[in-house]
């Protein structure tokens, strides 16, 4: 079976096909530019590589582009549409209203719909990505994988927030956790790697990229997480500014002259890493200025590596304890000194770090235990699959409807 997963944004396409019956990748690609002049596409499969230069007016378009280039002669790797079983949709909010992975009809649509006021940056472009690839392929079933629904397993005092209840049932505002097929993926090969069975374990799942979050999950089941009703709140990422005083935005918004429409992209685009420092959002940047000596591009860091450290102890609180920490995504994966600083003095846990193998890090055979043996906490570095999950389950929902 082959399946089609897609990762649509306001203006671009990300996707990959993949095997289901070896979970291999066969082909993956990115349209970008849909509906702005300057359009390009870049497509790569079986080891072979195609670029293109293109205006791409709408996503229905970017869709018959990637079918074409799969179904390609030179560049393809299927030979005919009709292989294509089915479509899986990454969609970063599904609200209270979809809170597990679904066939796509209009009741599921209408449901999406209402995601709108609660993530419009997301939920449009998915809504776009999904109705373009009915288009193209309107027998193909079409799946929507949530990223939300693996921490709705939260309980209440851990989602409500501390404002009026009725505001919560008006307009569903609650803590819903984001990243969650990464989160998922993680922590479901941690628990393999500690014997394959979820009860009665702890664990500790740190998610650090551009966007970052920390999740608790016990037994195989999130009781908390970082990110809240948005992916803003949390620790500093790469330009969101996560947690910070509430009065801190009206105060801002008046003495800065900055209109309410402006504020949340101010929030995500203009804080956090870049903000403090003045220096870069990517890690990789604000390292190299940290190392030759910018003080803020220091304080930066130190305030990362400051937050991870703080949501980690909360969490073994909540926990009453951690068996496994784990290090995911473009930082948690690449970058040693992180990991490192982030595990340093931690000894009241008994955590403990192997210098030599946090070095090596992802490319140590599996399982990567970055810890010692006497550490009282394992220590992993797993490498995160969102689109393994998304296919997986697209899969499973489709042979469950059959």
């Amino acid at each position: 079976m082959y399946i089609l997963v897609v990762n649509a944004g306001s203006s671009s396409l990300k996707y990959q096909l993949f095997d289901m019956d070896t979970k291999a990748v066969m082909a993956k690609g990115l349209c970008e530019c849909i509906g702005i002049p300057g359009g390009r596409m870049k497509h790569e499969a079986l080891g072979k590589l195609y670029e293109v230069k293109v205006d791409i007016p709408t996503h229905a378009e970017a869709t018959k582009m990637v079918v074409e280039a799969l179904v390609n002669r030179d560049y393809g790797c299927i030979k005919s549409m009709d292989q294509i079983s089915a479509v899986g949709h990454r969609i970063v909010q599904g609200g209270p209203w979809l809170v597990e992975s679904v066939l796509v009809d209009d009741d599921v649509i209408k449901k999406l719909e209402r995601c709108k006021d609660l993530a419009p940056l997301h939920t449009v472009p998915h809504l776009l990505g999904i109705r373009g690839c009915m288009a193209v392929m309107p027998s193909t079933p079409q799946v929507l994988v949530i990223d939300t629904a693996f921490h709705q397993t939260m309980p209440e005092k851990a989602y409500i927030y501390p404002i009026p209840y009725e505001l919560y049932e008006k307009y569903s505002i609650r803590r819903y956790g984001f990243h969650g097929t990464s989160h998922r993926y993680v922590s479901g090969k941690c628990i393999e790697y500690l014997g394959g069975k979820a009860e009665g374990t702890k664990i500790i799942t740190c998610h650090l990229g551009n966007g970052s979050s920390i999740a608790a999950i016990k037994d195989g089941k999130v009781i908390d997480t970082s990110m809240g009703f948005t992916p803003l709140d949390g620790i500093i990422m790469g330009s969101r500014c996560g947690g910070v005083d509430p009065a801190i935005i009206p105060f801002i918004m008046e003495k800065e002259n900055i209109a309410p429409k402006d504020m949340q992209s101010w929030m995500n685009k203009k804080c956090g890493l870049l903000g403090v420092s003045g220096v870069s959002s990517d890690l990789r940047e604000l390292t190299a200025a940290k190392d030759s000596g910018n003080e803020r591009a220091v304080l930066a860091y130190d305030i990362l590596v400051y937050d991870i450290k703080k949501y980690i102890g909360a969490y073994a609180a909540s926990l009453n304890g951690v068996d496994a920490i784990v290090f995911t995504a473009g930082i948690g994966e690449n970058n040693p000194q992180v990991r490192a600083d982030v595990c340093a003095d931690m000894d009241y846990m008994g955590v403990k770090i192997d210098p030599e193998k946090n070095a090596v890090g992802k490319r140590l055979p599996e399982p990567a235990i970055i810890s010692t043996p006497d550490s009282k906490v394992k220590v992993f570095v797993i490498m995160t699959d969102e689109e393994l999950v998304i296919a997986t389950d697209t899969e499973a929902v489709v042979k469950m409807k059959n």
